[in-house]
């Protein structure tokens, strides 16, 4: 493994963890972490496997184990604070909207989704990424497809459970 082949990885990386997390300065943190963790691990690299599939697992892996160690923290409506929220309805509107849709998907299905449509996955390296049968992949695929389209075609409705705000370190 060379620097210019992690580099090469940095782009999809970020993409990957800021859709997961949902926060920019945690995707950020997301990446160090992962990088930091390949280059301890380094030598459980082997050379001949894909350095990509690697070091998505690596990040896969580290968000889960995040996730579980964050406490229980009571989500917090967005809608009880839209009068104090500054901004105007503008052409970014689509994009929040799709952001906010794939942060209510479960984990397992975002992640699956993610990677097969952002990242280019085929199906064989998202399951060898995630650890699970191709078969789940599929499965979750299709699920998360179908509920982001029926999140997409759903107007937010006051009361309505959106994602909890998260704390930054």
């Amino acid at each position: 493994m060379n620097r210019t082949q992690v580099v090469e990885q940095l782009p999809g990386l970020r993409r990957y963890a800021r859709v997961l997390t949902g926060d920019a300065w945690a995707a950020d943190d997301l990446v160090q972490d992962t990088l930091e963790r390949a280059c301890s691990k380094w030598l459980l690299w082997r050379t001949d496997s894909d350095l990509r599939a690697w070091l998505f697992t690596l990040m896969h892996n580290l968000y889960l184990n995040q996730r579980r160690a964050l406490p229980a923290v009571a989500p917090l409506d967005i809608e009880d604070l839209q009068d104090q929220l500054p901004g105007t309805p503008g052409p970014s509107d689509d994009a929040l909207d799709l952001e906010r849709c794939l942060l209510r998907l479960p984990d397992e299905q975002r992640c699956v989704l993610l990677l097969v449509g952002m990242e280019d996955m085929g199906y064989a390296e998202v399951a060898k990424v995630l650890d699970i049968p191709v078969g789940t992949v599929m499965s979750r695929l299709s699920r998360a497809r179908a509920r982001l389209r029926e999140l997409m075609e759903t107007p937010v409705a006051i009361g309505t459970a959106v994602p909890p705000l998260r704390r930054l370190k």
